[in-house]
């Protein structure tokens, strides 16, 4: 756990090396990344469920890379603030109070409060102190769930999930119409809010704070204050994905506060790179398309290849995804210069 948690930090740190002073402009291939999900509800109808869950999946990935890969705070119960915003927002629903967007609100309201609550044991410790605590805060919330039937269904889960039309237009279908774009929409917003939020100099105080914690507060930073305030945004994101998959799937299952959600998080990290927004989206894509076909062809062993994935990316292509593909950039660029050169 400890060299994978050095390995993440490795790539994290090399990201900032790369990009130390962001410019905030958007580039061509930004712009790209984005059209893609918008040919996709064109091009692929047959799969926008599925989409739908890598976008929400994309969604709760960015959270965590917002303390782990921007501030590096190690978490493995980030699964519990997602769980908190899908009951919320799930609960709420139940109870005739289907409206989504406020239903979003209250998600991120609710997890918001409860990542500032643990956030004051959360950043006063360790790696392993933060690994413990947060693993504890999840694993409580889910027995507490569990133990709590009457009001979250249990192990059967959460059922009755009745919404109302969005903007009090757009009916969820069947065919994941609404629910595709409404995911799109609401992770593009949040995606441009942390963008910003990690370029500014917040943001750049934060990795920082990463690099040399103690070395921060003789340039005026309040360190435990700057965790703690990017730990509750981290919480109320992940809110917000946990509240739009009740949403989106009219269900909330017992599985959305377990720990191999959590673990698949940093896994999706590793694969796409941490410290990087991109890096957390294409992980979290990469992920669930591969666990889709994997488990379609074998649905028993596709952990397996997920595991050998996972060692390839790690051996062959530091820094995940994103490292790959500026691996990619570099060499392109020093055989263009190479070939300049007389």
């Amino acid at each position: 756990m400890k060299a994978l948690i050095r390995s993440m930090r490795a790539s994290a740190s090399q990201a900032g090396t790369r990009h130390p002073l962001p410019d905030g402009r958007w580039h061509l291939a930004e712009l790209v990344f984005w059209l893609a999900p918008v040919a996709v509800f064109f091009l692929l109808p047959d799969y926008l469920i599925l989409g739908s869950q890598v976008l929400i999946t994309g969604l709760f990935a960015l959270s965590l890379d917002l303390i782990l890969g921007y501030a590096g705070i190690v978490s493995l119960g980030h699964a519990a603030f997602f769980g908190l915003g899908a009951y919320t927002a799930g609960l709420l629903a139940a109870h005739g109070w289907g409206e989504p967007l406020s239903g979003l609100v209250a998600a991120a309201a609710v997890a918001g409060l409860a990542g500032w609550l643990s956030g004051f044991l959360v950043v006063r410790g360790g790696d392993l102190t933060r690994l413990m605590v947060t693993l504890g805060i999840g694993l409580m919330l889910f027995e507490a769930a569990n133990k709590a039937a009457f009001l979250t269904g249990g192990v059967d889960g959460l059922s009755g999930v009745a919404m109302d039309k969005l903007l009090g237009v757009f009916e969820f279908d069947l065919f994941g119409k609404t629910a595709y774009l409404y995911s799109l929409a609401v992770t593009f917003v949040l995606f441009v809010l942390l963008r910003r939020l990690t370029q500014s100099p917040f943001g750049l105080s934060l990795r920082g704070i990463r690099e040399g914690a103690r070395r921060m507060p003789a340039l005026g930073a309040n360190v435990p204050r700057r965790l703690g305030a990017v730990f509750t945004v981290s919480a109320a994101v992940a809110g917000v994905a946990g509240g739009l998959l009740a949403q989106t799937t009219q269900f909330v299952g017992l599985d959305v506060l377990g720990f191999p959600r959590s673990a698949e998080l940093l896994v999706m990290l590793v694969l796409g790179g941490a410290g990087r927004l991109y890096g957390a989206l294409a992980g979290a894509a990469l992920f669930m398309i591969a666990q889709d076909v994997l488990a379609g062809i074998n649905p028993v062993y596709w952990q397996f290849w997920i595991g050998l994935l996972l060692v390839v990316m790690v051996l062959f292509a530091r820094g995940g995804v994103m490292g790959a593909v500026d691996t990619v950039r570099n060499w392109l660029a020093s055989r263009r210069r190479h070939g300049e050169t007389p």
